[in-house]
């Protein structure tokens, strides 16, 4: 009797996966609920790919940029249950997922530890993994991730998202950098706002950064800040 090879878990097909998907869509409901910016379809897939971007450009192989990307499509599952402690309900959440899926045990493990680690309260980069999930996470920063811009003068966050009109991340193998360019829209929020609630994140990045063998350099409106 022959037995039928289980098929590869990668991004494509967890982007096609039923839970997963219902998982994703749900924590962002959740979230925008309780007045969170979207962390729906479009930040899971974006995070993915700069994940996966950030490993490949550094010259890993290509299955460690896979499963830097998986890691990046489900780091926000978790919230689905509760905002606090999101990244470990999102381990817990994702080993579950990918054991169905019949990844091997040493690749699943991998992952839940760096989804364990990406929050900036208590996470850390622990692997080559975690610190590419890091750096994608924290570099999502853009007005189309407010719900509704007609609160932007009430909350600081949504202010300081709706005031970035461009985020670019960029990597250079060669200067051996990690390169965070933004545009911030002064009439809406100062540069100073953007320090005031993403300091932590920013230098959470850095150290992920330096995991990675690489300096992190934040421009705002074309001026070098770190």
């Amino acid at each position: 009797m022959r037995i039928k090879k289980a098929k590869r878990v990668n991004l494509e097909r967890l982007a096609k996966d039923k839970e997963v998907i219902a998982l994703i869509n749900s924590a962002d409901k959740q979230l925008e609920m309780i007045g969170y910016t979207e962390h729906g379809l479009r930040h899971a897939r974006l995070v993915a790919e700069r994940s996966y971007y950030i490993l490949k450009k550094l010259g890993y192989d290509e299955r460690r940029a896979e499963l830097a990307a998986i890691t990046g499509f489900l780091h926000d599952i978790g919230n689905v249950v509760n905002r606090d402690k999101h990244e470990h309900m999102s381990a817990i959440l994702a080993y579950q997922i990918l054991k169905r899926m019949k990844m091997p045990y040493y690749e699943i493990l991998e992952i839940v530890s760096a989804l364990g680690n990406h929050h900036e309260e208590d996470g850390t980069p622990i692997s080559e993994i975690s610190a590419a999930l890091i750096i994608a996470d924290k570099s999502d920063v853009h007005r189309t991730r407010v719900r509704n811009p007609e609160f932007v003068k009430f909350d600081i966050h949504d202010r300081v998202n709706y005031a970035v009109t461009r985020s670019i991340l960029t990597v250079d193998n060669i200067k051996k950098k990690i390169i965070f360019d933004l545009e911030i829209d002064t009439k809406i929020a100062p540069v100073m706002e953007y320090f005031e609630i993403f300091l932590n994140r920013m230098i959470m990045a850095r150290r992920a950064s330096h995991f990675l063998g690489c300096e992190f350099e934040l421009y705002i409106n074309q001026t070098k800040l770190i």
